[in-house]
């Protein structure tokens, strides 16, 4: 994702000396970030500075932002929205249900986030760390029951062998005609062979 002079990506190794300062600027745990790099994706101007970054943590199908950073606090909104753009293409990449977060800021309450209740945070990951600010979160799909999922893939496999099962039936019909063809034609020329071999002995013998 590009906008002009301003470039959206996955972070790679090449982005810690630019990510680790602003980590630790906000008294983030940069030591553990360090090694998790993988999952932010950051923003980047035409010069090579890095202005902003965003985590995404992703547990099967549940995603958990967190840790974003900004060099320049007036362009937080704006970057926080080229990242959100981001974080949504990535959600659907990876078929994501659900994505939370702790954030508070006010940009976020425009991004149909709603507060967790019981019963939706019983469906929060155990590996989803989190301070005791309340969890927030976004429903992007609905949630398919592992036991209908099962069954519609066994659905789907049976109907896959019942069409593999036909097309061996009809491989296995045209190879016994072709065979059946082949015996004939052979039948025939053994017919054809003795007959002109009679004949031919018939041509030979003696008057």
């Amino acid at each position: 994702m590009t906008t002009p002079n301003l470039q959206v990506r996955r972070a790679t190794i090449d982005d810690l000396p630019r990510l680790v300062p602003l980590w630790q600027r906000e008294d983030l745990p940069w030591e553990a970030l360090e090694k998790r790099f993988k999952e932010f994706q950051v923003v980047e101007e035409s010069g090579g500075e890095l202005i902003g970054a965003l985590g995404l943590q992703i547990i099967g199908t549940e995603g958990r932002l967190h840790s974003e950073v900004f060099a320049h606090h007036e362009q937080a909104d704006r970057l926080r929205q080229l990242l959100w753009e981001r974080t949504q293409v990535l959600a659907k990449n990876f078929g994501l249900v659900r994505i939370w977060c702790q954030f508070s800021t006010p940009f976020w309450n425009h991004c149909d986030l709603q507060y967790a209740d019981g019963a939706v945070q019983a469906k929060l990951p155990v590996g989803f760390a989190g301070d005791p600010h309340p969890w927030r979160y976004v429903q992007l799909k609905e949630e398919v029951n592992a036991a209908v999922a099962i069954e519609k893939e066994f659905a789907a496999f049976r109907e896959l062998e019942k069409q593999q099962t036909a097309r061996l039936l009809q491989q296995a019909k045209l190879l016994k005609g072709f065979a059946g063809l082949l015996v004939l034609a052979v039948l025939v020329l053994v017919v054809f062979w003795l007959f002109a071999w009679f004949k031919a002995r018939g041509h030979m013998a003696p008057r």
